[in-house]
Formats: structure tokens, sequence, C-alpha cells
């Protein structure tokens, strides 16, 4: 007998958990819901903008990575003719 009340009162804590999950969840706070999708929102929107100023940055410093390279290029091709005619 004490065994099988054991087992009820396992099935009751479940069954009493499912029933309370479920009455939070239809009778629960809207407002708090509706507030963290406006954040949720307002949030994929700011990081929509951070993405579209991105690109901008990357083509002029893709830009700016040329003009460098090309730069180097040339100190180095002076470079190694002063170094092979002295003056």
């Amino acid at each position: 007998m004490i065994e099988g009340s054991a087992d009820f009162l396992r099935l009751y804590m479940v069954l009493s958990a499912a029933f309370g999950f479920l009455a939070g969840d239809a009778f629960g706070d809207r407002r708090h819901r509706k507030c963290l999708e406006q954040i949720n929102d307002d949030l994929e929107d700011r990081l929509e903008k951070a993405r579209a100023l991105e690109q901008p940055l990357h083509l002029e410093l893709k830009r700016q990575r040329g003009g460098i390279n090309d730069i180097h290029k040339q100190l180095t091709t002076v470079t190694k003719a002063l170094q092979k005619h002295p003056s």
C-alpha cells in the first residue's frame, strides 16, 4: 500500500506541474510577452542598420589596403634600386 501511495504522489506532482504550466501559459501576462517581442524587433532593426553600415566600411578599408600595398611596392622597388647602385 505504501508503494502505491508513493507512486500516486509522484504522478500527482507531475500532473500538478503540467496543469500549472498550462494554466500559466493560457492566463499568463501577455504584456510581458509583447514587450519582449517589441524589444526583439528593435534589436533586429538595429542589427540590420549595423550590417548596412558595415559594408561601406569594409569597402573603404579594402581601398585603403590597396593604396598602402601600391605604395609599399613602389618603396620596395626604390629601396632595392638604391641598394644596387650606391651613390
